[in-house]
This record gives structure tokens, C-alpha cells and sequence, in this order.
């Protein structure tokens, strides 16, 4: 899901989420954009369970491309009603950091807010048939293990068996190399992870993101469901929407020439 909004900036904060925090970030945002008295940085920000990257809206550059795995609060400010603000830890540092968007009105701001939860709850879902995977193959290779430590530990075979054996390695040796090679590649393959079916959503977590994204679980109400800032009405309100309200103007609200429109 797209959306075209205005990059008001960012500041650091110390707790993964929160009502108060948040405001309190957006708050010193909005007060650092206004004093600079610059334009706002016009920008495309794209929703998936991969996360949230971000795009120069005229020079199409990549601004940011934050894992959704490292999102752990996203909300539209109460104070200023056309501000979508996330957290998020930083890949780099693993500072805890607030991000700060001007919506065109507070209806965007509502809707950008659900997409993201609802993006995180098909990645939490992702991560779970990941994780489940990868106990299932680990599993798989501790018995494989276990069965080979068994089979080097029983008897010596007999007479028979063992010149069986000794002549399916002639006749190995005797092989083209190209049918060795396949047996080989074959071998190698066993232990390999089968594909899931949404391979374009679902990623193997690296860089930490496991590990990040399973410490920012604890921090949250419902380790499934990420902390938004909305009422169960504004999350009704939201749900009702199309994607063509979002950007109607408001009936009777008047023109606001100024560079935030708050």
C-alpha cells in the first residue's frame, strides 16, 4: 500500500512504545521542522509485512527501509491530528528511534496507522511458520545425527554385505563424473529448508533481526499485535474507509496555506 505524505523528521526516544512517549517525540519534532522553516520533504512511503520503505517523492531516492520486525509502536497523534508517527529500532545503533509524517488529514493518518498493524500481524504470522520451519529442520538434523553416531557405532558387517558394498564403490568410482556429481549435489541437498509458499513476503531473519524483533515482543501488550495509538473507534472509522476517501479534503474545513497545515 502506497501513501504520499510530508517527512516532518525524526528524534530518539527511550521506550519501544507509548501514547505519552510518542506525543512527547512528535511533539519535539513538529517544533524542530517549524523552527527551521523549510518545506517539508515530499515522500512515498510503501506498507508491507516486509515493513515501511521510504521514497523521495520527485527524485524517487530511497530515504529508509525499516524491517517491520524492528516497528514496535506506530500511532496518529492526538494533539496533531494529521501526524502518523512509528518506532522503531535502528538497524546500526539499536537506538530506539520516532519518525514523524504530515497527512494530508487525519482520516490518512488513521489509515496508514491500521495498514502498518495490519502488516505486522501477517509478518508475525510469517515469523511464526518460520520459526516452526526452522525447529522442524534442526530437529531433522540433530536425529540424522544421532542415526549416523548409531550406525558408526554398531558391529562390523559381514563377509557378504561388506563386499557388496566394497563393489557398489568400484562401480561408483567407475561412474561418469557428471552422475557422481548429480549423487553429490543431491546429498548436499538433503538437509536444505523446503520453499514456503509465499517465498515473496517470507525472508530468512538475519542481521539480528530475530533476535530484535523477539526482544521488542516483550515490550508489547500482545507479543501478536502491534501497540497502535487508536481507539476501537477510530479503528472502526478506519476500517470503513477506502482508499479514495483518504485523500478527499474535508467538507466545509478551510484551505490551509501554511507549510503543516495543522
Amino acid at each position: 500500500m502506497l501513501f504520499n505524505l510530508k517527512y516532518l523528521g525524526m528524534t530518539l526516544v527511550e521506550q519501544p512504545k507509548g501514547e505519552e512517549l510518542s506525543a512527547a517525540a512528535v511533539k519535539r519534532i513538529v517544533a524542530t521542522a517549524k523552527a527551521s522553516g523549510k518545506k517539508l520533504r515530499k515522500v512515498t512511503l510503501k506498507v508491507s509485512p516486509r515493513g515501511i520503505i521510504l521514497h523521495d517523492s520527485g527524485t524517487s531516492e530511497l530515504i529508509e527501509n525499516v524491517s517491520i520486525y524492528r516497528i514496535s509502536y506506530c500511532t496518529a497523534d492526538k494533539m496533531h491530528d494529521k501526524v502518523f508517527a512509528y518506532i522503531a529500532q535502528n538497524q546500526q545503533s539499536e537506538s530506539l528511534e520516532c519518525h514523524a509524517f504530515l497527512c494530508s488529514k487525519r482520516k490518512m493518518a488513521q489509515a496508514v496507522t491500521l495498514t502498518v498493524a495490519q502488516a505486522f500481524k501477517v509478518a508475525f504470522e510469517l515469523w511464526q511458520v518460520s520459526r516452526e520451519e526452522k525447529e522442524k529442520r534442526e530437529k531433522a538434523s540433530l536425529e540424522e545425527v544421532a542415526c549416523g553416531a548409531r550406525r558408526d557405532a554398531s558391529p562390523s558387517l559381514k563377509g557378504p554385505i561388506t563386499t557388496g558394498n566394497l563393489l557398489d564403490l568400484e562401480e561408483t568410482a567407475k561412474a561418469p563424473l557428471s552422475t557422481v556429481s548429480a549423487n553429490a549435489t543431491n546429498l548436499d541437498e538433503v538437509g536444505r529448508p523446503e520453499p514456503l509458499a509465499n517465498n515473496n513476503v517470507v525472508w530468512e531473519l538475519d542481521d539480528g533481526l530475530d533476535e530484535a524483533f523477539s526482544r521488542l515482543a516483550q515490550s508489547r501488550t500482545n507479543p501478536q499485535v502491534l501497540d497502535i495509538g487508536l481507539t476501537a473507534q477510530d479503528i472502526q472509522y478506519a476500517q470503513c474507509l477506502s482508499p479514495v476517501d483518504w485523500d478527499k479534503p474535508d467538507l466545509g474545513a478551510p484551505e490551509q496555506d501554511d507549510l503543516f497545515g495543522f
